[in-house]
């Protein structure tokens, strides 16, 4: 069949609300700039005035004619094998939004999909489309579900009052004040040119919300929600940590295992609890300093902009500011902590890490005979699974920026113990503290947790136990743990997982 018949066709079969929802998805805001081998520029026009045209003239004839456009540039391209190049990207997330929208072309070269990962470095894990989407929309694509048409009228009414922001720009004055967002697929056209606008315009990204926030606060709620929704509903899923879908993020575990009873154990702990909670897990056993400087030059590699969050463990012997590497030496744990955080592919999303070592020699030991014999280090137990704000300073617009971030923003230090203090072991099973977690994370996952609710119900029941030392004296002690957490969002436990066998990639 005539490829001109086939995209005909194809487009056909897709709703108004699909076709405004996989224009959105292809447009992604945060995608890189122009590459080596691209003469395409994505510009402001290229991704809003499809979307402001479709709303003034209630007509999808232009996002018809870009996702057209987008076809027949993925049907003549050739892979080049040495370079990533700005249509890698696209292709990709085009191909991960069809997937996600069940609008898949019959005719398109899923060989090109799996070349790209290819050239990705990608292992058959990463090769799940839902990699591919960015959580973020994802959210995005939610608040607008749950408003009514009535709904993101009035943010739309709410933003043209903003003349400061809106000065100048033709999309806007293309869209005109007064819009009827009835027609089906329309309400998604316009909400997501409102937000594709702000990023635009620098005043929201993953993590900032406000801007957006604002507007939707605006609404009223009687007219504007979804039934069963909420406007204060629709605000707090903002307000998280976008990680929709699966993978939840990429975990990376490193372990001493010499010199460290139940390392092996602690490996085992760590690596079920992170696949459980849908991360894809890499492990370092023994690393020495050039396998960490190695883990960071791989995590700089492209791919790792398609997850959403980053998790570390580093489990080994240390000190107050440092940690013993297998080969003995040591390592600061200030200038690890702060190299991580840096890495460009993980900007804007969490970053967590737990650090289990001694900190220090010092104990909270407790004294008297009821204390002999009672300690968790024995192994004597089972592992189980808007007045007030009128008041306050006006902070304006022109006072705001979100283009400049320190690096350690977005990043969460959890630590096994204080600052010159222990971290207890128990004789069979490692870390009481990585055991203690790994239970409360399994624990809470489905319950709509957020990760610093599970460290403090961690905090507690770790201080509950009582460890002895492994010396002579088998002195009875206390261990508090605790964390430092540079987070602008909730960082929430995801709800469900994917099975494997629902895993759909492109062929191999």
């Amino acid at each position: 069949m005539d490829e001109v018949i086939q995209v005909t066709q194809w487009l056909s079969s897709i709703t108004p609300r699909k076709k405004a929802k996989l224009f959105f998805f292809t447009t992604h805001a945060d995608a890189p700039p122009p590459m080596v081998g691209s003469n395409d520029v994505d510009t402001h026009e290229e991704t809003q005035l499809p979307l402001a045209t479709t709303v003034a003239l209630h007509n999808f004839k232009n996002i018809d004619e870009f996702l057209k456009k987008k076809v027949n540039t993925f049907s003549c391209y050739n892979v080049i094998e040495n370079e990533i190049t700005k249509t890698d990207y696209e292709y990709l997330r085009f191909y991960s939004a069809c997937k996600y929208l069940d609008v898949v072309p019959p005719f398109l070269d899923l060989e090109k999909i799996s070349a790209i990962q290819n050239k990705f470095e990608m292992t058959d894990e990463e090769r799940d489309y839902r990699l591919l989407l960015d959580s973020a929309d994802l959210v995005l694509e939610k608040v607008c579900d749950s408003l009514k048409p009535a709904g993101v009228s009035q943010m739309w009414t709410a933003l043209r009052k903003d003349r400061n922001l809106i000065r100048g720009v033709k999309t806007i004055d293309i869209i005109g004040f007064f819009v009827d967002p009835n027609p089906t697929g329309i309400k998604e056209c316009l909400s997501f040119f409102i937000v594709r606008f702000l990023q635009k315009a620098d005043k929201i990204n993953r993590v900032n919300t406000n801007r957006l926030e604002r507007l939707i606060a605006q609404c009223d709620e009687s007219s504007s929600c979804e039934e069963g929704k909420t406007i204060d509903f629709i605000i707090d899923s903002l307000r998280f940590y976008p990680t929709e879908l699966y993978p939840f993020g990429f975990c990376l575990i490193m372990c001493v295992i010499e010199g460290r009873d139940g390392a092996m154990q602690e490996i085992e702990k760590t690596m079920e609890i992170s696949r459980h909670l849908g991360m894809i897990t890499h492990t370092e056993k023994n690393p020495a300093k050039e396998t960490i400087e190695l883990v960071k030059k791989e995590l700089m590699k492209p791919k790792y902009q398609f997850y959403s969050s980053f998790t570390c463990w580093f489990m080994s012997h240390g000190d107050s500011n440092s940690m013993v590497l297998a080969d003995g030496e040591t390592i600061e744990r200030e200038w690890f902590l702060t190299s991580f955080p840096d890495i460009s592919t993980f900007q804007l999303k969490p970053k967590v890490f737990f650090m289990v070592s001694c900190r220090g020699a010092n104990k909270f030991s407790l004294k008297g005979d009821e204390f002999e014999g009672q300690s968790a280090t024995c192994d004597h137990y089972d592992i189980g699974s808007t007045l007030i704000r009128n008041r306050m300073l006006d902070i304006t617009d022109s006072v705001r920026d979100i283009s400049y971030v320190q690096p350690m923003m977005d990043t969460l230090v959890a630590y096994s113990t204080i600052l010159d203090h222990l971290s207890g072991r128990a004789n069979t099973h490692g870390s009481i503290y990585v055991d203690r977690a790994c239970v409360l994370m399994s624990e809470n996952i489905s319950r709509g947790r957020s990760l610093t609710e599970i460290l403090e119900h961690l905090s507690q029941d770790l201080h509950e136990i009582l460890q002895e030392t492994m010396d002579e004296d088998r002195i009875v002690y206390k261990q508090a743990c605790h964390y430092d957490s540079f987070f602008r969002k909730t960082l929430k436990l995801p709800y469900t997982r994917h099975p494997k066998e629902d895993v759909h990639s492109a062929p191999q």
